[in-house]
């Protein structure tokens, strides 16, 4: 089974507006809402992919009840901590450009973080356990070492897709799969990062660090994968982006689809990248159809 934990899921509440006059009324030509999260991401793209997961994380409230409606109306297995307060609403606000206003999630007290990690026991080594998105504020900061460890200690694969402080620590967990982007790569190193050439170079330096795979996403501009046998490089399919949100999530659900099913690494980061682009190019997550449309696309050469 493939778990995906989402610490901080959200409600994405995505208004489009023709043209935005800060100040006055605006009215919405169109609004859309969707369970929100990494992890959620993940779980909703796996689906949609054909592979079954179980979505796990910190709930609560109206918009938690949201969340886990629309994820059951999907078909997605559910197995959340629920804790007193609302989960977040996330405020997309589309006028030309887009404007993000995250809210606030509930404060999650030590009790219900023991009960997250006690869910861990459970994991076996045929398990996949996706860490994605950002640590609650109110959380303990070591509170994903300390999954990876429970998941370590059964031999699960565990999937790293965060940022910042959280990502540093757990790459010396030697993670199975990490997916920063080529920013996210850059602040790891304390570094700019400015050619194809600086970011194999520490796209690889993570391979040495102990990490099994890591892709390097980079929006429009393709995407990296290394091992420790080989480097790859992805050219991005063409189309009109849509989306920002869920692009990452994608790819990290695409790889998953496609290496779980046996298919190669080659074959599993072209299917990333499908899927990540797929995404990019609709107003909500990929589908199967439009990924497999695009896998055929995808330009993969190696160095």
């Amino acid at each position: 089974m493939i778990y995906t934990c989402t610490l901080n899921p959200s409600v994405d509440y995505i208004v489009h507006v023709d043209e935005l006059r800060v100040g006055e009324l605006n009215r919405a030509v169109k609004t859309l809402t969707f369970p929100g999260g990494k992890g959620i991401n993940v779980s909703r793209v796996l689906k949609r992919l054909g592979v079954e997961s179980t979505a796990l994380g910190f709930i609560g409230g109206f918009t938690g009840s949201f969340i886990i409606e629309q994820l059951q109306n999907e078909n997605i297995a559910c197995d959340f901590v629920e804790v007193p307060g609302n989960t977040r609403i996330n405020v997309k606000l589309k006028s030309g450009t887009e404007t993000e206003i995250n809210g606030q999630g509930p404060v999650i007290e030590p009790k219900y973080e023991e009960a997250l990690i006690k869910k861990m026991q459970a994991l076996t080594e045929n398990d996949v356990v996706v860490l994605a998105g950002s640590v609650p504020s109110s959380s303990s900061p070591g509170i994903y070492e300390q999954i990876i460890e429970e998941a370590k200690k059964r031999k699960a694969k565990v999937v790293v897709d965060t940022s910042g402080p959280a990502l540093k620590q757990l790459l010396a967990r030697k993670p199975f799969l990490a997916k920063p982007n080529h920013k996210e790569l850059a602040e790891l190193f304390e570094t700019s990062l400015h050619s194809k050439d600086e970011i194999i170079v520490y796209g690889r330096r993570l391979v040495e660090l102990g990490v099994e795979n890591v892709i390097v996403s980079m929006a429009g501009n393709g995407a990296f994968y290394f091992n420790k046998e080989m480097a790859l490089f992805a050219e991005a399919p063409k189309g009109t982006v849509k989306n920002s949100v869920g692009a990452g999530d994608s790819m990290v659900a695409g790889f998953l689809a496609a290496y779980t099913s046996g298919k190669s690494v080659e074959e599993s980061f072209a299917y990333s990248v499908a899927s990540g682009s797929a995404t990019a190019f609709s107003e909500d997550l990929c589908t199967k159809d439009r990924v497999e449309q695009l896998v055929h696309e995808v330009n993969i050469m190696r160095f």
